[in-house]
Parts: structure tokens; C-alpha cells; sequence
């Protein structure tokens, strides 16, 4: 169970261990009290010995979404890619529209697309899908315009080499490209 956990922070779904040959009455027995699991969510299990996490909210959510091929998005991204201070209230994910039907649990806000989040769109931080700097900036100015926590994130995407300008810039909505390049203000280019 730890190989399988190890990668997502401690963490895997019922499937995942059902898939890697861990029978479902294994998984009850060791998530009684005391046991070395703990129920995480709906079908989501945690190794209880694990190291903790900082983003200990985002990865049991994603888990219980990622068969409806969510990726986490918006301000959660921002979270896991560390390019802000602020925890968003609820966690934020993308879904292809296909999807809209799915159970959305408490505490998640789920965004529909039609456009699949792909190759450069797409990174993996502690085994958890989420959308790429470029995509994820995108979407909160799309979402929530352009905030502090945007200067930010833009100031410090660029100083850890993660984006361009140019590539921001081709992301962004023409009427945000002004305060792209002041909030670039000569970083990256």
C-alpha cells in the first residue's frame, strides 16, 4: 500500500489498491480504529504513519474526483504550484464538460471545459494533476481578474523560470496584457 500511496502525499483511492490486488475487505480491516489506514473520503484512504502535508486538503479531493478526470485548477493550482500565500475556501477543480453531472462534494468548486487540459497545460505536483502556470494564471483573471495574488504569481513564475512573458501574454486576455508587463515589470522575458 505504501508504493501506491507514497507518490499522492500518503494517500490512494479504494480502486487503486482493488487494481494493485488488495482486497476490499483488507482495506475495512486496516481503516478500523487504530488500524494503519484512515478514511480520507468517500472511497479515499490515507496511510495514518504518513508525514503530513501542507496541501493535505487538495489531494483527498482530487482522489475522489479523478476518475471524472479532474484536475485541480484556479487558485488550488496556484496553492500547489507555490506561487501564492492565500488558501483558497474551497478547493478548485477542472472537469471536462462531459462531466457536469458528476457529485461534486462539499468544499469543491468545480469548473467545466470543453478544451481538455493537455501536455503544457498539465503538470503533476505531489502526484496530483493540475493545470500549467500559463493556464492556471488564465483562469483566475478569467475568474476573479486581475489581483495582487496575480502580481505575484506572474513575479514569481517568471523569477523560478516556470513561464515566459510571450507565453503569459498569448494566455491572457488582451485587455489584462498592460498589467501582464507591469506586473513583469523586466522579469523574464
Amino acid at each position: 500500500m505504501y508504493a501506491l500511496a507514497e507518490p499522492q502525499g500518503g494517500y490512494f483511492t479504494a480502486q487503486q489498491a482493488i487494481d494493485a490486488g488488495i482486497a476490499r475487505s483488507t482495506l475495512t480491516y486496516h481503516a478500523r480504529e487504530g488500524g494503519t489506514l484512515q478514511r480520507a473520503g468517500r472511497a479515499v484512504y490515507r496511510l495514518r504513519r504518513f508525514p503530513s502535508s501542507p496541501h493535505e486538503h487538495v489531494v483527498p479531493i482530487w482522489l475522489g474526483l479523478s476518475r471524472a478526470d479532474a484536475v485541480v485548477s484556479n487558485v488550488s493550482a496556484l496553492e500547489l504550484l507555490d506561487l501564492t500565500d492565500v488558501i483558497a475556501d474551497e478547493v478548485h477543480v477542472t472537469m471536462p464538460r462531459s462531466k457536469r453531472g458528476t457529485t461534486i462534494p462539499e468544499g469543491v468548486r468545480a469548473h467545466f471545459t470543453d478544451r481538455p487540459i493537455r501536455g503544457q497545460d498539465r503538470r503533476v505536483v505531489l502526484g496530483v494533476p493540475v493545470t500549467g502556470v500559463e493556464r492556471t494564471l488564465a483562469d483566475v483573471v478569467r475568474g476573479d481578474g486581475w489581483t495582487e495574488q496575480v502580481d505575484l504569481a506572474v513575479r514569481q513564475s517568471l523569477s523560478r523560470g516556470m513561464t515566459t512573458v510571450p507565453r503569459l501574454s498569448a494566455r491572457l486576455p488582451k485587455s489584462w496584457q498592460a498589467r501582464l508587463h507591469a506586473a513583469a515589470g523586466g522579469t523574464g522575458s
